[in-house]
């Protein structure tokens, strides 16, 4: 077996969580009577932390102490409602069951604050997938590795084994940065152009098509 370790971003490629994040977005946006954003605004967004995607979506007038407190009131808002639009892109579940099923490791690491990604992981894949690392004040964001890092030495894994799964050009970055090969999902939230110029080393349209590349 040439892989038997890997490695998942979370949003845009096993859960479609941009509703429930466009919805808190929009909560703080319609407090402070700023412009609503469009779910493709926010889809543009995502990926670099929610610290980004709130300084992103409010008033590029707004000082960094402002955003501060957004960023606190879209977290408050996400905490209660992320469960709430949020599904596992179609054909997930069944990846994650032949892949447990074949004794494979699996993490996530993502740039979502960590108790957004411990939960929403354990909610959605119970122990299938039993390591989940999100961003905090002791492991830098991606594209930095240490998510990754982090993540298969938990695991007991090896980092020749392990290849990375995600759908935007961040992932690619991060498994370049770690030196692992990166699949790009093409039902994410980025596109398959963006992939292929950030250097994925493989393509996929479904989930099905992990397992005849591992």
């Amino acid at each position: 077996m040439k892989y038997n370790t890997i490695i998942f971003d979370l949003d845009g490629t096993l859960l479609n969580t941009l509703d429930d994040l466009c919805d808190s977005v929009n909560a703080v946006m319609q407090n402070h009577g700023f412009p609503i954003r469009s779910l493709e605004e926010v889809r543009r967004f995502i990926g670099n932390g929610v610290g980004r995607l709130m300084r992103l979506a409010v008033p590029e007038e707004c000082t960094d102490e402002e955003v501060a407190i957004y960023l606190k009131e879209f977290k408050e808002h996400y905490e209660l409602n992320m469960e709430n639009k949020t599904r596992p892109f179609d054909g997930i579940m069944e990846l994650l069951l032949d892949l447990n099923r074949f004794n494979y490791n699996m993490a996530i690491v993502s740039n979502k604050f960590d108790v957004a990604v411990k939960v929403l992981a354990k909610t959605y894949f119970g122990n299938l997938i039993p390591v989940a690392i999100g961003e905090s004040a002791n492991v830098r964001r991606k594209p930095a590795p240490d998510s990754v890092f982090t993540a298969i030495k938990e695991l007991g894994a090896e980092l020749e084994k392990t290849i990375y799964v995600g759908d935007s050009d961040i992932d690619v970055e991060t498994a370049k940065n770690a030196g692992i090969p990166c699949i790009g999902v093409t039902w994410g939230f980025r596109s398959r152009e963006v992939l292929r110029n950030a250097g994925a080393d493989y393509l996929i349209d479904t989930p099905k098509e992990l397992l005849t590349l591992i």
